[in-house]
């Protein structure tokens, strides 16, 4: 690439000649990034993750901590740059030494990827669920006082979601329901009260091969304890998942639990003619009215393999699309909660908050750059993903009241941390210039605000 140092560009394109001069020293194009490093203080999440993790190397050799590498890695996620290969280009960046706390100007270089690369390979089983179990934690905890340790409702629901693989990665297995080699993470989120943001609390990466309740038993055990004794055993806790849970014994689980549970369930022969008169209804009603019709209504049913008999919410709808052929679309969700059925499924229905969680997990911070030969790794590499959206989450629950407070974390980044920033330093403190012609500045002022700011 020709060197634009001195160079006219576009000549006959501007009023005046625009000369492009990369010379402008200790500038980052992540300025407005510094509100990641208040929001991880306010949370105290990367701190946690690692609070057990073994560091096997030896002390006078370290040179870069164990929270230091996973909070860059954090960081440069949340700030758009996924790929490790991305550390070594970054390495002086001010803003992101700032984020780690070292002098942003003479302060050491950030590591580089082959250090990030060893550090992502070294972590263990044990370090790996012990991270997991700290980022829950951290998120359970920061929500309870949030509440002040009080909440009508908590929702928690998990969600597979297929992560296709390109290489030999370990555990990457052939999956027929996505038609590609895969892994097959799952996502948890919980809801509070009826807020409408479901916060994410973990990822757990599995073998593309899993089945759905392939570990769920054990990440909604140790969720529920975790729940009651932040918010009281008394605590309402309602469980939502799709149809690939809808096993006997998760059923039962639910049940011995004592929790509330909407579980989609797959049509069959027989649920299909107890819900005929309902469908033959909303065929007539869709015709009539040339639209999408639905209606609502339930029945008492038992598998082969179930001991006694449980409710089914059936939904009866006929969709309409323009340019379309009219589509029977007959739905059924097994449920221990004694609402309508109409009201039942709207509760049901809402698990599409989640699943956009997981869109933005996925295109937003790239969730599946999971390329490493080690499932262990990959896995690591999945939770630093998940603690980098943990703390955008909370920087857009912190912008409420701006226009940036429904913004996808995408939007987020770009507006708020994608700011050209020149940083200044004296012997008193550090200035952070950013650009006075900024459009979302009441945004940014607000958040920081919000995460500690003191004036002066």
């Amino acid at each position: 690439m020709q060197d634009t140092t001195q160079t006219v560009l576009f000549p006959n394109t501007f009023l005046k000649p625009v000369i492009a001069a990369f010379d402008q020293p200790h500038s980052s194009s992540d300025g407005g990034a510094i509100l990641l490093r208040a929001a991880d203080k306010s949370l105290g999440l990367t701190e946690a993750m690692v609070r057990h993790f073994v560091d096997p190397r030896q002390a006078g050799r370290v040179t870069h901590s164990i929270v230091d590498l996973l909070s860059q890695r954090v960081h440069l996620i949340a700030c758009g740059y996924a790929d490790c290969n991305d550390a070594d280009r970054l390495a002086d960046d001010p803003v992101q030494k700032l984020l780690l706390g070292r002098d942003p100007i003479s302060g050491l270089r950030l590591a580089s990827q082959p250090t990030l690369s060893r550090f992502e390979n070294m972590a263990k089983a044990r370090d790996l669920l012990m991270m997991a179990h700290g980022l829950a934690d951290t998120v359970i905890a920061h929500h309870a006082r949030r509440l002040g340790g009080h909440a009508r409702l908590i929702t928690i629901d998990l969600d597979p979601t297929d992560d296709p693989t390109h290489g030999a990665q370990q555990l990457s297995f052939f999956n027929g329901h996505y038609d590609s080699h895969c892994f097959l993470p799952v996502v948890g989120t919980l809801t509070f009260n009826d807020e409408v943001e479901p916060y994410v609390f973990t990822a757990v990466l599995r073998a593309g091969n899993a089945h759905a309740t392939f570990g769920a038993e054990g990440i909604l055990t140790r969720t529920i304890e975790k729940l009651r004794g932040e918010f009281g055993h008394d605590v309402r806790l309602r469980v939502r998942l799709d149809g690939g849970y809808a096993t006997p014994r998760l059923l039962a689980y639910l049940e011995a639990v004592g929790v509330e549970y909407l579980v989609g369930f797959p049509g069959n022969s027989r649920l299909d003619k107890r819900i005929r008169r309902l469908m033959g209804r909303v065929r007539v009603l869709s015709k009539a009215s040339g639209k999408t019709e639905t209606l609502f209504g339930e029945t008492r049913y038992a598998t082969g393999s179930w001991k006694r008999k449980r409710r089914i919410v059936m939904k009866a709808e006929v969709t309409r699309l323009e340019g379309r052929e009219a589509r029977d679309n007959p739905r059924y969700v097994v449920t221990n909660m004694t609402d309508s059925p109409e009201a039942v499924y709207g509760v049901y229905r809402m698990r599409g908050e989640m699943e956009n969680r997981i869109k933005e997990l996925h295109h937003g911070l790239e969730m599946d750059r999971t390329s490493c030969a080690s499932f262990r790794a990959n896995q690591l590499r999945v939770l630093m993903t998940t603690a980098a959206f943990v703390l955008m989450q909370e920087m857009r629950r912190l912008l409420t009241g701006t226009d940036c407070e429904r913004a996808q974390v995408t939007t987020v980044r770009e507006r708020l941390m994608k700011m050209a920033g020149w940083v200044k330093q004296s012997t008193r403190r550090i200035i952070l210039h950013l650009s006075e012609a900024s459009g979302w500045s009441s945004a940014w002022i607000h958040l920081a605000a919000q995460l500690g700011t003191a004036s002066g």
